[in-house]
């Protein structure tokens, strides 16, 4: 098995190192999939990381979401049902052995379907959980990893197959140990779901007084039970969201 996971990934590893030749993110043909490549250790980038799945084929990297520290490298795969803002670093690369991985970003009325269509919802839960961890890559996953970034290589192939190799990834996270947390963020009336709408207006509004009473109306949510599941899925409480959101505000400024 370990064998079969390592031949898998040095393939993706070759697919990216021939199609992202240079230092920095490439869009690829193939909708919502990005190349990432990084020749050294990087300097921390602050952003928002929106819904997402992603995958380092070779090197090592650090996500800061707020006081946590999450490490993935090849045999992991990080996963992220919210908009975070979060810090991240890469921590190991050269010019000799580059940072190389993949990002696919996944949209609720994605997941949704595949939750439909595959008869998952008995799977989800209504308890809040952490919107972004990190899981262990198993064989199945990676297949379908590989199917889709292989599509690079028969571009004619990509508007008949695209979505549908997506759709097994997707189908493969909600089936993986993470699955209901990935799953909630479609259900309507979960918690998780409830959460997203404050939070989608706590970024739209970044720079507006926030007033927490008005966050749980529209999450439709207690007060403190509010404060709960917030903190429960970001890692912080909605004024430090906000906080986190204001400084890669400020710092973007300051950079340009």
């Amino acid at each position: 098995m370990l064998q079969e996971l390592k031949t898998r990934q040095d393939k993706v590893t070759k697919l990216i190192n021939r199609h992202c030749k240079q230092s920095g993110v490439l869009q690829t043909a193939i909708p919502s999939l990005f190349l990432i490549r990084s020749d050294k250790v990087d300097e921390p980038s602050h952003k928002v990381f929106n819904p997402s799945f992603c995958f380092v084929s070779q090197g090592l990297k650090e996500i800061l979401l707020a006081d946590e520290r999450l490490v993935y490298g090849p045999s992991d795969y990080l996963i992220t049902s919210i908009n975070l803002p979060v810090i991240g670093t890469i921590i190991n690369a050269s010019s000799d052995v580059p940072y190389l991985s993949l990002k696919l970003e996944l949209s609720q009325k994605e997941i949704f379907e595949v939750l439909k269509d595959a008869d998952l919802y008995s799977n989800t839960k209504d308890n809040a959980s952490r919107a972004m961890l990190v899981g262990q890559v198993d064989l199945s996953l990676l297949d379908a990893v590989l199917r889709l970034v292989q599509l690079l290589d028969y571009p004619q192939d990509i508007p008949y197959l695209a979505l549908t190799y997506k759709k097994e990834i997707i189908y493969r996270l909600l089936q993986g140990q993470y699955g209901a947390t990935l799953a909630q963020i479609a259900v309507e009336g979960s918690n998780a779901y409830r959460i997203r709408e404050a939070i989608d207006q706590i970024i739209e509004q970044y720079d507006q007084p926030i007033r927490i009473d008005t966050l749980a109306d529209l999450a439709s949510m207690s007060v403190s039970s509010f404060h709960r599941h917030f903190k429960e899925i970001t890692a912080m409480s909605p004024l430090q969201f906000q906080k986190q959101l204001r400084l890669q505000e400020a710092r973007s400024l300051l950079l340009m």
